[in-house]
């Protein structure tokens, strides 16, 4: 038990990073929607994200270097490295941003089914003081500037999350059979396109790919430590999945379809299972919230440093500003309750563009001998790679075509 703990590396954060509010949200609107029939594509999400992740920690701990480092080094035309480090720092640092707001909101409705809605009135302006609780456990959590701190804090709250959501699962007494074949046979309902894109979205999430690669070297500097990182990624994303599709299993047995949100969930939780699950689920949403409010910020660090070849050092004066900055926006946003449409629509639209784009250069980077020598892609690899990148387009263009309404579907 002593091992299996020494050797928990970043895994934990990167499921904590993928399971926010938003992945809550869609999961519950994936649950009271469609029931069980999506769960597959919880499943296909689930490989897409080893496979990915599982790539960008052998590039961390082979090169010792991270991903936007490597972008930044291997792009050797000036004009193309200039619009890949613009698109990577629009879409990452000011995506970043916009979604850090959502991540403390989140945590914010979990709270507040517990203690209420406290807020401060200052002139014309309600300021909700969780939101500022929140940013200043996230606050203190990054300016320790030390991974392990990090990393003991996370896998705590990462337990209290999964926890949360597995008990509120089981006490839905969901249909095990029909969880089974919603997980393993993939069923397309109708108008179940988009939620299918979006489960997908919520889990395989750009910024993770950036900070896996710069979070495996703070852990592991040898190339004999990589058979730890894929335990790591291995058993983190499949644990990470199951909470996520514990949020389904659990809003799949709400009759309501009045559901819009993991707070209506938990309001529609109460009637049939009392009190207690509003409870469980509030924690599990508080905690999910937290640590995607510690990895955002920590996640656009990482890029901006690394494209700009700044120091990564997490002590750092610069690699702390950045997420200072990310913070701050996310806590004032959330706490003056700002509705940032532009900034997330901004956000979705460079992030949809993204994902194809990183999967595409992380692929291409991971088949070079120079950087990797013979810890590159093998056949099979490149195999899953190219239909997850595959399936990263698909998702860009459905993206587009929600936020422009193009109507392509």
């Amino acid at each position: 038990m002593k091992n299996l703990f020494k050797n928990i590396g970043p895994g934990p954060l990167i499921a904590a990073a993928f399971i926010g509010p938003g992945t809550v949200t869609v999961c519950t609107l994936a649950g009271v929607g469609f029931g069980y029939a999506l769960l597959w594509a919880m499943v296909l999400s689930i490989i897409a994200t080893i496979v990915l992740q599982e790539m960008s920690a052998r590039l961390g701990i082979i090169t010792q270097k991270g991903l936007s480092e490597i972008i930044r080094t291997e792009i050797k035309h000036p004009v193309f490295k200039f619009l890949a480090i613009l698109l990577i720092l629009s879409a990452i640092v000011i995506g970043n941003a916009a979604y850090e707001a959502g991540n403390i909101t989140g945590g914010v409705l979990g709270l507040e089914a517990i203690v209420g809605n406290p807020s401060l009135q200052i002139g014309e302006f309600s300021i909700n003081v969780l939101s500022i609780v929140i940013g200043l456990i996230a606050f203190v959590l990054l300016y320790l500037g030390n991974y392990k701190t990090l990393e003991k804090a996370l896998i705590g709250l990462v337990t209290l999350m999964s926890m949360a959501f597995l008990v509120t699962a089981i006490i839905t007494k969901p249909n095990i059979i029909e969880i089974i074949k919603g997980a393993l046979i993939p069923r397309f309902s109708k108008n179940s396109l988009l939620t299918v894109i979006a489960l997908i979205g919520t889990t395989v999430v750009p910024y993770n790919l950036f900070l896996h690669a710069s979070l495996v070297k703070e852990k592991w500097h040898h190339k004999s430590d990589l058979q730890f990182a894929r335990k790591d990624t291995f058993i983190a994303v499949i644990l990470g999945g199951l909470v996520s599709m514990c949020i389904i299993i659990s809003a799949a047995s709400i009759q309501s379809t009045d559901i819009k949100s993991a707070s209506d969930l938990a309001l529609g939780l109460e009637p049939l299972f009392g009190s207690f699950a509003k409870y469980f689920l509030a924690i599990g949403l508080f905690a999910s919230g937290i640590t995607s409010a510690i990895t955002a910020p920590l996640a656009a660090a990482f890029v901006t440093t690394g494209c700009l070849g700044w120091s990564s050092n997490m002590a750092s004066k610069r690699f702390r500003a950045v997420w200072m900055i990310i913070l701050v926006l996310g806590v004032l946003f959330s706490s003056l309750g700002i509705k940032s449409i532009d900034i997330i629509k901004f956000a979705q639209v460079a992030n949809g563009i993204l994902l194809p784009v990183i999967a595409g250069f992380l692929i291409w980077i991971m088949n070079k001998d120079s950087v990797l020598g013979s810890y590159k892609n093998s056949i099979k690899q490149n195999i899953f790679g190219f239909l997850i990148l595959g399936i990263s387009i698909l998702l860009s263009v459905a993206t587009l075509n929600k936020v422009f309404s193009l109507n392509l579907f």
